[in-house]
């Protein structure tokens, strides 16, 4: 089963949702603030990608963060705020079970789903 997970209102996650429907592509959408965010499904993503990758450094979540938290930020410090604020994690993550890719790119999208 493929999940796609991020938060509902988010343009992006609209786009990688409209995308799936339009192909006719089955997926389950896991809404982080609604749905939760399970801590050790957040470590395997840390361990995959560095928890650098994973913080949206470009979104309101990390600019209203203090800038204390901002400038110390490390794995456990990063663990923690996507525990609390799980809107700071990048979106769309989707899981397709045996690979998973962090962000919407359609030509991407694409490649993936050919087969």
């Amino acid at each position: 089963m493929i999940i796609l997970y991020g938060i509902n209102n988010c343009d992006t996650v609209r786009k990688a949702r409209q995308w799936l429907a339009e192909r006719a592509i089955a997926y389950e959408f896991h809404d982080f603030r609604q749905d939760g965010l399970n801590p050790v499904q957040l470590r395997t993503w840390v361990d995959e990608w560095g928890w650098d990758k994973l913080i949206n450094r470009r979104g309101t979540t990390w600019r209203n963060l203090p800038e204390t938290t901002r400038n110390t930020m490390n794995e456990t410090l990063a663990l923690a705020v996507m525990e609390d604020q799980p809107s700071i994690i990048k979106r769309p993550l989707l899981d397709l079970g045996t690979r998973r890719v962090l962000g919407f790119d359609a030509e991407q999208w694409k490649t993936l789903f050919q087969n």
